[in-house]
């Protein structure tokens, strides 16, 4: 049974998200350290650069659970929110993906979020990598909607969330080959934290996403939970706020 959503609002209707968003930032970089010492302490076997702490996982979990919290003070029951289990979708161009968030009360797809982060030194081929993910996630997902996997469910809230390294090679602007044709006046000579920006606002205007998110973080200021947001259209409070707001029309339809 879905409850009534309690009124949280604050500062003239406008939730404020920034200790919370500092707290999971604080949680990524903290943890990412964690597994970095720890990994290989048993077996001895110590993966090479980054990875270790890349293929660790649980970095986002911070924000995976408040995001969570949004959802269950919007009225959804805390069964109706997978995390960690029971979170993979079928697709049209693959069987399934599993999702790092998805929500489905009664039957119904409800919202679905993908959340990724990219942290130095490489910062090319993983770009390119994060980008091609996200297009054919939303793709197949919106595809396999369109062909009735979901019914009864109404088109489910998508939503993509990154948090970008801000360190001097994502902030730095980057060269670009064009041997046949000219690049995009934006793209060329944005660095990957611009990329990124305009990459999150595209997926959004595009509607292949409800919302997107980037936040930015220095690996050392992170620790104690410093971020930053370069554009508003793309901030957590703009992700949260329209993630809140389909959970509570869903709500509210459901005790009409």
């Amino acid at each position: 049974m879905l409850k009534s959503a309690p009124n949280r609002f604050k500062r003239n209707n406008r939730v404020d998200y920034s200790e919370k968003v500092a707290d999971a930032v604080a949680h990524f970089w903290r943890t990412r350290l964690k597994q970095g010492e720890s990994q290989g302490t048993t077996t001895g076997v110590r993966d090479t650069g980054g990875r270790r702490a890349v293929t660790g996982g649980a970095q986002l979990d911070g924000f995976i659970e408040l995001l969570a919290s949004i959802l269950e003070d919007a009225g959804l029951p805390q069964h109706t929110i997978h995390k960690k289990k029971k979170t993979a979708l079928p697709g049209y161009f693959r069987p399934t993906k599993a999702w790092d968030l998805v929500v489905v009360v009664d039957g119904q797809l409800l919202a679905s979020i993908e959340f990724k982060s990219h942290v130095g030194p490489s910062f090319g081929n993983n770009f390119n990598n994060r980008v091609e993910e996200a297009l054919g996630s939303a793709k197949d997902i919106l595809t396999a909607y369109r062909e009735g996997a979901f019914k009864p469910s109404q088109k489910p809230w998508m939503g993509w969330l990154m948090l970008l390294e801000d360190a001097a090679r994502s902030q730095k602007p980057t060269r670009v080959s064009e041997p046949h044709f000219k690049v995009l006046k934006q793209l060329k000579k944005a660095s990957y934290a611009k990329r990124y920006e305009l990459f999150c606002e595209r997926l959004v205007r595009e509607r292949l996403y409800d919302a997107a998110c980037l936040i930015l973080s220095d690996r050392n200021e992170g620790m104690n939970g410093s971020y930053s947001e370069p554009n508003p259209e793309i901030s957590f409070r703009n992700f949260a706020t329209s993630l809140r707001a389909h959970a509570l029309a869903f709500v509210n339809m459901r005790e009409g």
